[in-house]
């Protein structure tokens, strides 16, 4: 097993009476049978149902003093406590910033049983508020935890202590998209994000912010544009570049680590190129896009999986 302090990442804490209720009524999760130990992969939408930040929830238990805790990216904590706090109105409810006391720290082994991931979250609870990734087992874990103590962590974990590098190759490797990175902020919507396929909206719960909106491009299957792997060859393409078939613009390439990548597409014009034999290229690097093994969604081409 590895492990990386995730110097990107912050932490933000919502408690007080309401607090269950008010995140339930506002992220694109279920937050109502949320427990203690367990984590959501959700959002807050503005209203036109685009994402204004994603981030995993997390319930610490009552006997470490409760409130749900936010492993967000740290560049959009001020933007999101500010959100939470304008929309409370009279809600029973505190949200504040920890990122200077608190910090994220990954651990994962693609190969981990779930049973290891759980024993290994037991070790972690130990030090820090553990959790499993609800994105993708392959994931690993997160722990919250200050930061001086992350040597203690990956010692409990018996893990390998590496750069916070090694885990972004991790995750672009299996194909999960970043915010920030592989697709705006305030321009994207979930589905584009893979949300949908990663356990990132529960379509069965009850409003929330931009629910409309994204309910009805789930129910007609409008969603185009996603963020999807990609591999190529030598050095990598330069993050933000766009990618081309022939004359036409078919999306702009996010983050790449060692060969792979994850690019924004547009699928159907993706579909045409490839129909026609035309090359794709992100600022004049050849990229082949593939299908990762958790994808549900029709992928043009063919079925290849990320391996």
């Amino acid at each position: 097993m590895k492990s990386a302090l995730l110097p990107d990442r912050g932490v933000v804490k919502v408690a007080g009476d309401d607090a269950r209720k008010f995140l339930h009524g506002l992220v694109t999760a279920d937050v109502l049978d949320l427990k203690p130990g367990e984590a959501r992969f959700c959002a807050l939408l503005t209203p036109q149902g685009k994402i204004i930040v994603d981030f995993l929830l997390t319930e610490a238990s009552a006997a470490s003093g409760g409130g749900f805790f936010l492993d967000v990216e740290r560049a959009h904590v001020a933007a999101l406590v500010a959100k939470l706090n304008l929309y409370k109105l009279r809600a029973k409810v505190i949200a504040e910033d920890l990122s200077e006391v608190l910090g994220v720290l990954a651990a994962w082994n693609g190969n981990s049983h779930p049973r290891s991931l759980r024993r290994a979250n037991e070790a972690a609870d130990d030090i820090g508020l553990g959790y499993e990734d609800p994105r993708l087992a392959a994931l690993g874990l997160r722990v919250m935890l200050p930061p001086h103590r992350a040597a203690a962590v990956a010692t409990a974990l018996g893990a390998e202590r590496v750069d916070a590098s090694a885990y972004e190759a991790h995750r672009i490797a299996l194909g999960i998209p970043r915010g920030g990175l592989d697709y705006g902020y305030g321009d994207a919507f979930p589905h584009e994000a893979d949300m949908d396929q990663l356990g990132g909206v529960d379509f069965h719960k009850g409003c929330y912010v931009g629910q409309e909106v994204v309910s009805r491009m789930e129910h007609r299957g409008t969603a185009r544009t996603r963020a999807v792997p990609v591999r190529y060859d030598g050095g990598p393409p330069e993050h933000g570049a766009p990618i081309v078939a022939g004359d036409r613009a078919l999306g702009t390439m996010g983050s790449a680590a060692a060969g792979r990548g994850i690019a924004l597409l547009r699928l159907d014009r993706v579909a045409d190129a490839l129909s026609g034999g035309e090359a794709l290229t992100a600022g004049g690097v050849p990229i082949q896009p593939i299908k990762p093994e958790w994808a549900r969604f029709a992928f043009p081409g063919d079925s290849k999986t990320v391996g």
